[in-house]
């Protein structure tokens, strides 16, 4: 232990840019959005560490902890992204379809028909099995089954 406190005595800036360094690298690998800010609170007290801010090794790991906290929680707070749902896949353009308008790709049959929206045709279904004519205007409501959209003509009252 004693060698490990006599290179944070001599070299703590290089010290705290490398926890900095592998800690971004984890959340890089990751992703989680969780550990940026710990890599910028050991990047702040790199800084600290250069302009020969020296609390003792039980005082910086104290303000280390102070700062990762206050960022996470600040970071949550006021940034709204960050908080993304559990289970979210960024990358599933089908939750991006609710709000959007097209039109009906044919005339709806027992509430059920296609409907083309952003460019594709989509199976869809009416809200409220409501009739809708072929190149009606629709708005797309919901994502069903993961394939499937409740559509309702824009016009209607949301029910």
């Amino acid at each position: 232990m004693e060698p490990l406190y006599g290179l944070y005595l001599s070299q703590p800036f290089w010290l705290w840019a490398g926890v900095g360094a592998a800690v971004l690298g984890i959340e890089v690998a990751t992703g989680s959005g969780y550990l940026l800010w710990p890599a910028g609170s050991a990047a702040a007290m790199a800084v600290l560490a250069l302009f020969g801010v020296r609390l003792g090794l039980a005082g910086d790991l104290l303000l280390f902890a102070i700062l990762t906290l206050v960022t996470t929680l600040t970071a949550r707070r006021f940034w709204p992204n960050a908080r993304l749902a559990i289970g979210a896949d960024i990358n599933d353009p089908l939750p991006r379809l609710i709000g959007h308008h097209g039109q009906a790709a044919e005339a709806f049959q027992g509430g059920r028909g296609r409907v083309f929206v952003d460019g594709k045709e989509w199976a869809a279904e009416a809200e409220d099995l409501a009739p809708i004519a072929r190149g009606e205007r629709i708005e797309v409501m919901a994502v069903l089954d993961g394939a499937r959209l409740m559509v309702r003509a824009p016009g209607e009252a949301a029910g």
